[in-house]
């Protein structure tokens, strides 16, 4: 069996998918599966894959579905690995010449059953690093604490044991499409650190038609998954006041976009709710109005 999985999830992405094709093809270490989840495209996405499958240059995986979003997709995913590890490009990114090689050296130097997987670094096609590196001083940290504690910014790729990934899936909610995908990952932080490896792994570009340049309406046309977000970003044992304050915020918009009159009874920080009240208001104003312009 390979040791590695690269999942991909697509959604009519068939004219960029080519380039995440092109990195997998050039790596010298072979040692793993594309897994693409096809998240119910429309385009020409299932025939050019089955091309590449005839090609036999790559290990390759091919599973379509209803579109259920991208939080969806990854549950599909996760369901289908097999390998040890696992790690997530999507389909407008692609791998860094030599990846696969690092990581799995990486991890068969340092890794173990005490930590949840490796982070490493993604950078733009022109190799500027995503944010910030991750602390030289530091041999392995959670998710939560390099963003919140050591100051890291930026997306940074994330390689996690595939067992530990099938725990906490991702609730699906009726006509909406997201959940937080950082969710299971603060999930695990509650127990495992991940390795730190500051090396670029992957390369990105943020298309118009991508998740993080939608996010007003992502947040208009999914509250119900926005607000379960927030509600476990709340109940975590570690972050700080401000921290769980941000996050009631967020969920008083979130419920006032569903209309859910029972929002103080359903939030686990009744105190913090009621002062973020206001600015929770606020936000959805603005969610509305930028929506509608």
């Amino acid at each position: 069996m390979k040791t590695l999985t690269v999942f991909t999830p697509t959604y009519n992405r068939a004219y960029c998918l080519g380039r995440c094709y092109e990195s997998l093809v050039r790596q010298t270490n072979k040692d793993f599966i594309w897994l693409i989840i096809d998240d119910g495209s429309t385009d020409h996405t299932k025939e050019l894959v089955s091309e590449w499958i005839n090609e036999n240059k790559i290990d390759i995986k091919y599973s379509w579905q209803e579109n259920q979003g991208m939080h969806g997709a990854h549950n599909t995913a996760y369901n289908q690995i097999e390998t040890e590890l696992n790690i997530c490009i999507d389909s407008d990114d692609y791998m860094a010449d030599g990846a696969i090689e690092s990581i799995l050296s990486f991890w068969r130097k340092h890794g173990n059953a005490k930590v949840s997987g490796i982070a490493a670094l993604d950078a733009t096609s022109n190799h500027q690093i995503i944010g910030s590196k991750l602390p030289e001083e530091l041999f392995s940290a959670t998710l939560f604490d390099l963003y919140n504690k050591y100051g890291v910014t930026g997306d940074k790729k994330l390689v996690y044991r595939t067992e530990l990934t099938k725990l906490y899936p991702y609730p699906i909610f009726n006509n909406e499409k997201y959940v937080g995908l950082a969710y299971k990952y603060y999930m695990l932080d509650k127990q495992y650190e991940l390795l730190l490896m500051n090396e670029v792994v992957c390369h990105v570009e943020y298309l118009p038609d991508g998740s993080s340049l939608n996010m007003f309406n992502q947040y208009l046309k999914n509250p119900m998954g926005f607000s379960f977000y927030r509600k476990e970003l709340m109940k975590l044992p570690f972050g700080g006041y401000f921290f769980k304050y941000k996050q009631a915020i967020h969920y008083v918009s979130s419920n006032l976009l569903m209309k859910n009159r029972n929002l103080f009874h359903d939030t686990p920080k009744k105190i913090s709710t009621f002062f973020a009240f206001p600015f929770g208001f606020l936000l959805y104003v603005f969610i509305i109005s930028k929506t509608r312009s």
